[in-house]
């Protein structure tokens, strides 16, 4: 198999688990498969699915992968091998039950188990004596072997330890079943000939290190991530942990994109290669921006906006010469190019639904007909739409099974002179629709005064951002907002760990943007409310003055009275 030969290097994608765990990232289970199902197209050879023992939620989000992408391989995937489903667990049997139950459906499930090792963490987290940590490793990846085939052990912020006493447990781990050893710099420590020389006095001192995988996981505390792993690489790894955009806690991880188009820029230099369909990067770097709402800096390599572009004229003067003066890498390469097929207000469904196949989408009649609805609409006030426009159009798109509240309608008065005024019609998870007027110091905060009297579930706005999709002056506007329970804010500061408070997220698009500025709102406070299992203090069901009649083609939701919610 091509990703056991020396020269090959595996792309283990860590985003649906340590991508996640960024504050206010949190997906639904719908955005993880789609995540995972565009991750597999890319063409990773292992998803990390998520930390299965973090709650049965998750467990069903990591089985549904493990059934829907891991069994076969998908259209327009590079391998005829779907890709490996991991689990991560902590070195405990529950937990490892537990992810073994979650991936044991894929065609190539894995089981991923840590254990810290440094004398920091051993000490004052895990209160652990290192005799004793050796004797876990041996229990804990012994149980998972006998599970499954396919083990990793990660010594946890294995860049801090002792390295006599790392190499004594990774050769503990080989004996036990680890078929793939993760060296983490777990916190951003190190820096790359550090790194590069951990990786080396590994594969030196380690028995049994040249039988199996040596894989490599840097965060980028110190912004050295991709350099600390291109040197684990050059040094013997063959296994890089990264993920999309480098999203992930505190600082993030390694980003895929950057690791990738290294190895195969610098191909003289480091002789290796990847299973990775470049082509598709900037796509699924968009994919995973709309369904975390963590945007992409315009000066992110390889898959920012301002990646190819060149307005000095000096560069502007040398790229009209000869292309390779100051571009590495052709934009076409990692999918940096415009729409093949153009789309217009007289293009038909089945355009569209070739250009959404095309760009990795696949939908039921249902949801193509309310994407075609505003594929419509918006084609109406412009004379083209981009991809990025169906991409924010795609990720914007409310399925009425799934939505608590939404926008029926907005209208708001401002300007310079007098109070700024919102009028916000939502309808609610018990069908009816509710109006409700409110002042503010500008739309923007009327509309969510409205919004917060209508679904009452106190929070606390973290962070709003406004940007252009495409460009122009008819361009959507996309709009993403952060909150947090202010219940929840309230409790970890009496406890003083308000950063550890649970922040969500919403993001909406439309031409308008105070429209989308309120389907954000209402986005992020839905997917708080259903997060945290609590119903909103919406008026009651009861006629009010401020309700209309409710709609007869849209009775109550029965799966919401099922499931409990409002």
């Amino acid at each position: 198999m091509a990703s056991q030969t020396n020269d090959y290097v595996r792309i283990f994608d860590t985003t649906l688990r340590d991508g996640e765990q960024s504050p206010g990232a949190t997906m639904t289970s719908a955005e993880k498969l789609e995540v995972a199902r565009s991750l597999a197209r890319l063409g990773v050879d292992v998803i990390e699915a998520g930390f299965p023992a973090a709650s049965p939620d998750d467990l069903a989000a990591v089985r549904s992968i493990a059934e829907a992408i891991g069994l076969r391989s998908i259209e327009g995937r590079p391998s005829s091998e779907p890709p490996i489903i991991c689990g991560l667990a902590r070195a405990s049997r529950g937990d490892i039950d537990k992810a073994w139950e979650a991936v044991r459906t894929a065609t190539r499930p894995r089981i991923h188990t840590f254990l810290a090792t440094s004398e920091l963490h051993m000490k004052h987290k895990l209160r652990m004596t290192p005799a004793e940590v050796l004797a876990r490793v041996t229990d804990m990846v012994g149980h998972a072997k006998s599970l499954c085939q396919d083990v990793e052990f990660s010594p946890e912020d294995a860049g801090r330890s002792a390295p006599e006493f790392l190499y004594e447990v990774l050769a503990l781990a080989i004996r036990a079943g680890a078929t793939t050893l993760n060296i983490p710099d777990t916190v951003g420590y190190t820096t790359p000939d550090e790194f590069g020389a951990l990786i080396r006095g590994i594969k030196e001192n380690v028995p049994g290190a040249d039988g199996v995988i040596l894989s490599v996981h840097c965060h980028d505390d110190l912004g050295l991530a991709t350099a600390n792993s291109l040197a684990g690489i050059l040094a013997g790894a063959r296994q890089a942990e990264v993920t999309i955009n480098g999203i992930g806690e505190r600082a993030g991880n390694t980003s895929l994109e950057e690791v990738v188009m290294a190895i195969a820029t610098r191909a003289a230099k480091f002789n290796l290669r990847t299973g990775i369909d470049a082509t598709q990067l900037v796509r699924v770097s968009r994919v995973v921006s709309q369904v975390t709402g963590f945007v992409v800096p315009p000066n992110k390599a390889v898959v920012g906006s301002n990646a190819f572009a060149h307005e000095s004229g000096i560069h502007q003067d040398g790229m009209l010469k000869h292309q390779q003066t100051y571009e590495i890498m052709l934009p076409e390469s990692v999918g940096a190019t415009q729409t093949r097929l153009v789309l217009g207000k007289h293009s038909g469904r089945a355009a569209l639904a070739a250009r959404l196949q095309e760009l990795g989408y696949a939908f039921d009649d249902a949801a193509l007909a309310r994407i075609f609805a505003r594929f419509k609409a918006l084609a109406e006030r412009r004379k083209s739409v981009a991809d990025a426009d169906l991409e924010a159009l795609v990720h914007d798109d409310a399925k009425p099974q799934d939505e608590l509240f939404a926008l029926e309608g907005l209208q708001v008065g401002c300007g310079t002179q007098g109070m700024a005024t919102a009028t916000v019609r939502l309808r609610g998870p018990d069908g009816v629709v509710r109006v409700q007027a409110s002042v503010g110091t500008g739309p923007v905060d009327a509309a969510y005064k409205a919004i917060d009297a209508l679904i009452q579930a106190p929070s606390e706005l973290l962070e709003f951002s406004v940007r252009s999709v495409t460009e122009g002056i008819d361009a959507l506007g996309e709009v993403t907002v952060r909150v947090r329970a202010l219940a929840e804010r309230e409790a970890a500061s009496a406890q003083h760990e308000v950063a550890m408070a649970p922040v969500f997220h919403g993001n909406a698009a439309d031409t308008d943007i105070l429209v989308a500025s309120a389907k954000a709102y209402v986005k992020a406070l839905t997917r708080m409310l259903t997060a945290l299992g609590r119903p909103s203090n919406a008026p009651p069901v009861e006629p009010q003055p401020h309700v209309i009649e409710r709609l007869a083609s849209q009775p109550p939701p029965a799966r919401a009275a099922q499931e409990g919610r409002p």
